[in-house]
C-alpha cells in the first residue's frame, strides 16, 4: 500500500477522534506522501497547530482571514494544490455544511472550493450518526461522489456502544490509497446527462411537472466524474445539489433542456436520464389564469414537446458514441423498453418501473433493466448510487 509522492489535504475537525489524526499523518508519511492540514477551531481543541506542524513537517492552515494565510496560499489554491481531499474526522457539524454547502470558515470553504475527490471519514456519538438529519447528509454527499470510509462500531468516549467510531488510521490509509490507485477509465471523454424533471408552464405560475427527484441522474453524473470523465449535467428543477466536479446547466422546460445539449455537443456518450415532459401548453401566455364567473376550468391545448433523445440519437456528425435513455414505465415495461431502443435510435435504454408502490420515483433506490441490441440484462434492486456506479461502469467498457 503506498502513496508515494501524492499530495493529501488533511482537514481535522473537532471531536475526540482527532487525536487519531497523529496516526494517520504518521501513516501517509511513512507510506511517502506528503500531507497539509487544515485545522478547525474545534479540532484545535484536542490537538495543537504544533503537533500537526511537526508530524506532518508541513505549516498547519487554520483561518480563513488570517492575511499571511492567504498571502502565502489561498483557500482556493489550497484546495486545488492536493491530489485527495481527506476529513478525519467528520463531524456531523461538518458533515452538514458540506451537505448544505455553507462556507463559514477555512474547512467549509476548502470543501466547498475544492475540484479533487473527498474522502470522508465520519466520528461522532451513536446517537448523533443515526440521527435522520446525518444520514440524510451522508445519503447527499454520497450522490455528490463523496467517498466514506467508516465509521466503525465499538465503545466510544461518551461511555455509549454502536456505530460512530472514527476508523482505524490503517483503515483510512487503505481507503485513501484505493482512491488514489483508482482507475480513470473516462480521462479525456465528455459525457453529457440529462436530470430532473422538466416544468411546463401553464401561466406564470402554474406549471405541468411530474415526481422526478433527480437522483438517479445526479448520482450518474457523479459516477462518471469519479471515473475522470468530463460531464455537463443538464439539471431540470430539483433539489439536490450539485454534484462535485461536474458542470451544471440548469433549464426549466423541455425546449430548454434540449438546447444546452445541443449547445454542450460534442459528446463521446449522452445518458438522457431526466423525465421529460412529453406534452406542453399551447399558448402559454404572461398572464395568470383566472376563474370565470361559472367556475368552469379553462381548456388547455397541449402540443408536443421536442424529443430531446431522439434528436440528440439521430445519425448526424454530432450523434454521441453512445446514447443511453431511461424508460420510466408503469406497464409492460421491458416491451415498450425495447420498441423505444429502435424508435428513438438509441444504444441503450434502462427500464425501471415507477408504478405506484415501488418508491423508484423520487426514492432513494432503484430495479433497473439494462436493454441493449444483445438482450436484456436485469440488476438487482440498489440505491440509487450504487446503480449509477454500476452504469458509469459499463459507460467506460463500451467507450474503451
Amino acid at each position: 500500500m503506498s502513496v508515494a509522492g501524492r499530495r493529501i489535504l488533511l482537514i481535522v475537525a473537532g471531536g475526540i477522534a482527532a487525536y487519531k489524526a497523529i496516526e494517520l499523518i504518521r501513516l501517509i508519511r511513512k507510506s511517502g506522501g506528503h500531507v497539509t492540514c487544515v485545522l478547525t477551531r474545534g479540532g484545535a481543541q484536542f490537538v495543537t497547530p504544533l503537533t500537526l506542524q511537526a508530524i506532518s513537517e508541513n505549516r498547519v492552515f487554520k483561518d480563513i482571514f488570517s492575511l499571511s494565510d492567504e498571502n502565502e496560499m489561498g483557500h482556493i489554491q489550497l484546495s486545488r494544490a492536493a491530489d485527495l481531499v481527506v476529513v478525519a474526522p467528520a463531524t456531523a457539524d461538518l458533515l452538514a455544511k458540506m451537505a448544505a454547502g455553507l462556507a463559514d470558515d477555512l474547512a467549509s470553504t476548502v470543501l466547498l472550493a475544492t475540484d479533487k475527490r473527498v474522502l470522508v471519514a465520519p466520528a461522532m456519538n451513536v446517537r448523533m450518526w443515526g440521527h435522520a438529519a446525518t444520514q440524510a447528509n451522508m445519503a447527499t454527499l454520497r450522490a455528490r461522489g463523496v467517498a466514506v470510509v467508516g465509521p466503525d462500531e465499538g465503545a466510544m468516549a461518551c461511555n455509549e456502544w454502536g456505530a460512530g467510531r472514527l476508523a482505524e488510521p490503517a483503515a483510512i490509509l487503505a481507503a485513501i490509497a484505493a482512491m488514489l490507485d483508482r482507475p480513470q477509465p473516462l480521462a479525456g471523454r465528455h459525457v453529457l446527462v440529462t436530470s430532473g424533471p422538466t416544468h411546463e408552464p401553464i401561466d406564470p405560475v402554474r406549471y405541468i411537472a411530474n415526481r422526478s427527484s433527480g437522483r438517479q441522474g445526479h448520482a450518474i453524473a457523479a459516477a462518471l466524474a469519479a471515473l475522470g470523465a468530463r460531464v455537463t449535467l443538464v439539471s431540470g428543477p430539483v433539489a439536490m445539489a450539485d454534484p462535485a466536479g461536474v458542470a451544471v446547466r440548469r433549464v426549466e422546460t423541455a425546449a430548454q433542456m434540449l438546447a444546452a445539449c445541443q449547445a454542450a455537443l460534442p459528446a463521446d456518450a449522452a445518458v438522457f436520464a431526466a423525465a421529460v415532459a412529453d406534452w406542453r401548453v399551447a399558448g402559454a401566455g404572461e398572464r395568470k389564469l383566472k376563474k370565470t364567473a361559472d367556475g368552469a376550468p379553462p381548456a388547455l391545448a397541449l402540443v408536443a414537446n421536442p424529443d430531446i433523445l431522439a434528436t440528440i440519437a439521430a445519425a448526424g456528425p454530432l450523434r454521441p458514441g453512445l446514447v443511453v435513455g431511461f424508460a420510466a414505465e408503469t406497464h409492460d415495461m421491458l416491451a415498450h423498453a425495447a420498441a423505444k431502443r429502435v424508435r428513438k435510435n438509441a444504444d441503450w435504454i434502462v427500464a425501471n418501473d415507477v408504478s405506484p408502490g415501488t418508491g423508484i420515483m423520487g426514492g432513494t433506490e432503484n430495479e433497473v433493466h439494462l436493454v441493449t441490441g444483445a438482450g436484456i440484462e436485469p440488476w438487482p434492486r440498489l440505491g440509487k448510487e450504487e446503480v449509477a456506479a454500476r452504469l458509469a461502469a459499463r459507460i467506460a467498457e463500451a467507450l474503451a
